[in-house]
């Protein structure tokens, strides 16, 4: 089974704080290109898979900046050519990322008869002055409208992100947001802490001492809020920023975090397939160019050694709650984690950041805001 990434560059405007391979839309013919590219890609993996005899789906997820953004025609013309092109699994996870106020329930509807069965929201916070502080395009109100939507459309897995560490963020509104989202009944929830990068917007007002962010220990106050009040609502931390009603972890996510194979489509997208991992080129008329040819766009490949697979499956494996089988590591790679590993993860042991529980190496609850340091001992 597969996990299908498909990007679409496009958004209405770019977030303060986003470095994605994002932007407005110049035109519909750009966007029609793009859409006759992405039908070519998909076919030419679809040949290719076709003589590994690996065409059945686990997961297909529509990402980008804002998919949602684009005709619904548009959307059930992809949906209905992954149909065509491969096998879907009774049981599949298809997700779509959605900006609030750029769906309604007609369009919702029609979608889900496409085949759409999950929807991840960019909500990031219900406070309107960080909202508009942060580039975003919708309200509080908004985002709650499109949620309501989803769920008489008849969506039963829905996703929210959300955003702490934002400027001039306080704990209150960090509170309040959580509160609001509760209220809403959804099924899962994504709780990202603001990591400020080179090249947005508020990049460059760092760089000339112009953010005002929160100090860290506020920071990790809020990271405690939401562990706490998440949980008391009943829901569950499986993966380090997520948390979910038992049953609606986001599945082509968990691929990721267990080495699965995956196809990404797209503009800049990624692969981990064939024991190599590739990406595509980040330039729209390269893209669009080498599909009409024929050609796939990708323009980096990378073979991991087994050294590096190996540490690449214990960080993942760690980001989990659940932790890194390590009975499944052994299985794996054919040697026990300690041969490997040992003195690093002595260490960790030492210093009160890892532990092994029923089989299972796990990052201690000291160590989840520290994750990124305790990572670097095995790449």
């Amino acid at each position: 089974m597969l996990g299908l990434y498909i990007h679409f560059p496009f958004c209405v405007q770019k977030c303060n704080y986003c470095d994605f391979l994002s932007g407005p839309i110049s035109s519909r013919d750009v966007v029609q290109d793009y859409l006759q590219a992405l039908e070519k890609e998909l076919t030419i993996y679809h040949d290719f898979l076709k003589r590994d005899g690996n065409l059945k789906l686990e997961t297909i997820y529509l990402g980008g900046g804002t998919p949602s953004l684009l005709e619904t025609h548009e959307l059930v013309r992809v949906l209905e050519k992954c149909r065509d092109l491969f096998n879907w699994s009774p049981q599949m996870e298809v997700t779509l990322e959605a900006n609030p106020g750029t769906v309604d329930i007609k369009k919702l509807v029609q979608l889900k008869k496409a085949g759409l069965n999950r929807l991840s929201f960019g909500v990031q916070s219900f406070d309107q002055n960080l909202l508009a502080s942060m580039g975003r395009i919708h309200s509080p109100k908004m985002a709650k409208e499109s949620i309501m939507a989803a769920k008489e459309a008849g969506f039963k897995n829905i996703s929210l992100d959300l955003m702490y560490g934002l400027p001039e963020q306080s704990l209150g509104q960090w509170e309040e947001t959580l509160v609001q989202t509760i209220e809403l009944d959804v099924q899962h929830i994504s709780v990202y802490g603001l990591k400020v990068e080179e090249g947005t917007v508020w990049g460059e007002w760092e760089s000339e001492g112009r953010l005002s962010l929160p100090e860290e220990d506020v920071v990790l106050t809020m990271r405690k809020y939401a562990n706490k009040i998440l949980r008391q609502a009943g829901f569950v931390r499986y993966e380090i920023s997520n948390y979910a009603r038992p049953g609606y972890e986001s599945r082509h996510n968990l691929g990721y975090w267990t080495g699965k194979p995956y196809l990404g489509l797209g503009l800049g997208a990624s692969s981990d397939y064939w024991n190599r991992r590739f990406v595509n080129t980040s330039n729209m008329e390269h893209y669009i160019f080498l599909l009409k040819r024929g050609q796939l766009p990708v323009t980096e490949e990378e073979i991991l050694s087994f050294r590096q697979r190996m540490g690449e499956t214990i960080f993942l494996g760690l980001r989990l709650s659940t932790g890194l089988d390590l009975e499944q590591f052994k299985k794996r790679y054919g040697v026990e984690i300690e041969v490997i590993y040992g003195a690093e993860i002595e260490k960790l042991k030492k210093m009160g950041l890892l532990k092994i529980n029923q089989g299972h190496l796990q990052l201690t609850t000291k160590a989840v805001s520290i994750a990124n340091y305790v990572f670097t001992f095995f790449v």
